[in-house]
């Protein structure tokens, strides 16, 4: 089952990126972003619902840790209705060198190749990296994300400000139980 839902995860990601090709007006990426700083444990504030997550229903946390080879590991991680941890192993390549803020990340892999990358844009980023916000190019997606599971109201404000200034809707945003 969770390869039929990765499998049409990566057809979701892919089809959003051809979509987002015709996009005039994308949400703009911070201007640089500390990959060493940045990998590590974040917890889900706050998501646009979305098809490959709505088993979720709590405690989702997504880790990312520095490879040898310049990529970025991946591992999603969920509690679902059931009670059981629902895990999703992937990987992230930073596409933008000069920024690093722009990734393409990807949970699904045809005998080692990964033919469906999706978008992982980092649009906001406390200077402290205690929350960051991430986008895609066609804002179908976007997630709050912070280093703890609870995120200050000030901090919970200033991401949805940056949110309404990248032509989010935060009224399209649910908040993640933790």
């Amino acid at each position: 089952m969770k390869f039929i839902m990765f499998f049409f995860l990566a057809i979701l990601l892919n089809t959003s990126i051809l979509n987002a090709q015709g996009k005039s007006n994308p949400p703009e990426t911070v201007t640089y972003v500390d990959i060493n700083r940045y990998a590590g444990l974040w917890y889900e504030i706050a998501k646009i619902p979305n098809r490959f997550q709505r088993h979720c229903v709590e405690g989702t946390t997504a880790q990312y840790n520095l490879r040898e080879d310049g990529r970025i590991s991946v591992l999603n991680s969920c509690i679902e209705a059931d009670g059981s941890r629902d895990e999703a192993d992937g990987v992230a390549k930073i596409v933008d060198k000069k920024s690093n803020a722009k990734l393409k990340v990807s949970f699904f892999s045809i005998l080692g190749i990964r033919p469906f990358w999706g978008d992982y844009w980092i649009i906001g980023l406390d200077e402290d990296y205690q929350y960051a916000v991430i986008g895609t190019s066609n804002r179908k997606y976007g997630w709050i994300l912070s280093r703890s599971p609870e995120l200050s109201e000030a901090h919970l404000d200033e991401a949805f400000s940056i949110l309404v200034k990248q032509g989010y809707n935060p009224d399209d945003f649910e908040m993640t139980k933790h």
